[in-house]
């Protein structure tokens, strides 16, 4: 979702169409966002560039490889539209080459605005190294006023699901956090490269939840049946999205032994728990879909830090949320939590590229680009 916003901006100012190739697991997810009946956005079957899904980081036709092979010249006082390529390949994913990254030189978008089809593939949220290149500085200006709206507004825009995912999404909300005052959702996300036990992952995201007043205080004893039949506070709903069943549990089972203080009433929620990420099945991406939905309609968000999943729904929420950072060396960080700066989500890499041509201001441009909590060499 995120490199796909990243591209339908990158389409905006390049004045180019968006086009989706379209795969199995990606069906049915989402609705048609441009007008017109007869209007799609999907990429037609009889596109003339063969096996589109087997272009990756190798293929003859990517722009580090033509440029490596001296196919296309970065030079845009050379370059004609009679000299580059009919299509370029770009290989923005995570294993792009230095020569890929010339993509995000300003003279190389110059180049390259002269080649008719780009086909690009990404797994990042590339929007804030749009910002580093001259050619676009203006037009973000002018386009996002506000700094930090750029996924909020893209993706309100964009990404509508689709009537069988949004069927999920509306049952769910109705049946189980319309009622509440207000709703606070938790999204806890565990990488096998960064796990902790259950206990420890546990306590973080409670050690968290004092720190920024996240979840409803318990009281303990004799008070437990005065505060519960004097309902003067909030009623409140606790959506919890994750893989593992573990954290929904306990903290259902913490407003089952005991009352919040003050009395309100507080419903724990959790719509699935899938254990494991399961990619390219489309029944486990329409149910993830659904979560970051139900996810963005919050009061307060607490997400995982790194985690795309917590940065989408943060952003189609509006809201900057609280992230629990990532372990380190098999312990709990200190601090368990941060308060996101803004509700962006972060570019995970940066491009950390030598460019020739006109540069930004890059005090101008500290203005719009900061290192991201959550990730060392990340922008946002």
């Amino acid at each position: 979702m995120l490199s796909l916003i990243s591209t339908f901006l990158y389409a905006l100012l390049t004045d180019r169409v968006l086009l989706v190739h379209s795969t199995d697991d990606f069906t049915d997810l989402f609705c048609e966002p441009f007008p017109g009946v007869n209007a799609t956005w999907v990429l037609p079957p009889d596109f003339p560039v063969a096996d589109i899904s087997r272009l990756g980081v190798r293929s003859n036709q990517s722009y580090g490889n033509l440029l490596a092979g001296k196919k296309i010249d970065n030079d845009p006082t050379k370059a004609t539209a009679q000299s580059v390529p009919p299509y370029v390949y770009l290989h923005l994913a995570h294993d792009l080459r230095r020569s890929d990254r010339l993509f995000y030189c300003n003279d190389d978008q110059l180049v390259l605005a002269k080649v008719n089809w780009l086909l690009l593939q990404s797994d990042y949220y590339f929007v804030p190294a749009l910002y580093d290149m001259a050619e676009f500085e203006g037009e973000l200006r002018r386009l996002f006023p506000a700094k930090e709206s750029v996924s909020h507004l893209l993706g309100r825009y964009l990404l509508h699901p689709s009537n069988f995912v949004w069927g999920m999404i509306t049952r769910y909300y109705h049946t189980y956090m319309a009622q509440a005052e207000e709703r606070i959702g938790m999204q806890i996300r565990i990488f096998s490269w960064a796990s902790i036990p259950v206990d420890d992952m546990y306590n973080q995201i409670m050690a968290c939840s004092r720190q920024e007043h996240i979840l409803p205080e318990v009281v303990n004893g004799d008070a437990a049946a005065s505060a519960s039949s004097h309902g003067g506070s909030k009623s409140k709903a606790i959506l919890i999205a994750s893989l593992q069943a573990d954290y929904y549990d306990r903290v259902k089972s913490t407003y089952y032994e005991h009352a919040a203080k003050g009395g309100g009433m507080v419903g724990v929620f959790q719509p699935s728990h899938e254990k494991q990420q399961i990619m390219g099945q489309r029944s486990h991406n329409q149910k993830a879909l659904a979560e970051i939905f139900l996810l963005s309609f919050s009061d307060v968000l607490l997400t995982t830090g790194i985690s795309t999943f917590g940065y989408m729904s943060s952003s189609l929420a509006g809201l900057r949320p609280t992230m629990l950072m990532i372990p380190k060396d098999g312990k709990v960080p200190e601090p368990p939590c941060v308060r996101a700066v803004s509700m962006e989500p972060c570019f995970h890499m940066t491009p950390d590229v030598e460019c020739q041509g006109k540069a930004v201001n890059k005090e101008e441009l500290s203005h719009h680009v900061k290192k991201c909590e959550d990730v060392g060499k990340g922008i946002k």
